[in-house]
């Protein structure tokens, strides 16, 4: 497969953006086995842009290893300095399901309840709220009523 061709402005954005990375993948002495490419696969499947070290004292080697790379995995040569080499690949679109069942999940809530006396303080509580039940205006919680059809809607189903 051919690495990706980027424009000087787009490899200048991408250069700037993988400048806080950490290196996802090491390669170490035995340099680019099978497994390591896959990592490497793996991790640009995931963020797309990545860094990589590379642990050999040959920059001509650790040159070699990094168009290998941009070519044998479709991703866009960034940058090498040194030990540190960065790809980017496009990101696949990810497959979302929708599950018709799933409710919303718990959320904090603070409550502040006011003393009947003027000057003192409110007490704060710190209350889960799960996503079947709501927050009364007192401060309670209870349990959500299921929302309720219409008869005509219903019959129409």
């Amino acid at each position: 497969m051919p690495q990706i061709q980027l424009t000087p402005a787009e490899r200048r954005e991408h250069r700037a953006n993988a400048h806080h990375l950490d290196p996802v993948v090491l390669v170490g002495g035995d340099g680019l086995t099978p497994a390591v490419q896959k990592e490497i696969d793996a991790a640009l499947n995931a963020h797309g842009l990545i860094k990589v070290r590379i642990f050999n004292d040959d920059r001509t080697a650790r040159e070699l290893m990094y168009q290998q790379l941009a070519a044998d995995l479709n991703a866009a040569p960034i940058q090498h300095i040194g030990k540190l080499v960065v790809l980017w690949r496009p990101q696949p679109a990810k497959e979302r399901t929708l599950d018709e069942n799933r409710m919303p999940g718990p959320r904090d809530v603070k409550v502040l309840k006011y003393s009947k006396r003027g000057g003192q303080r409110p007490e704060i509580k710190q209350l889960r709220v799960l996503g079947n039940q709501r927050l009364t205006s007192g401060g309670q919680i209870k349990r959500a009523k299921p929302k309720q059809k219409s008869i005509k809607k219903s019959q129409a189903d």
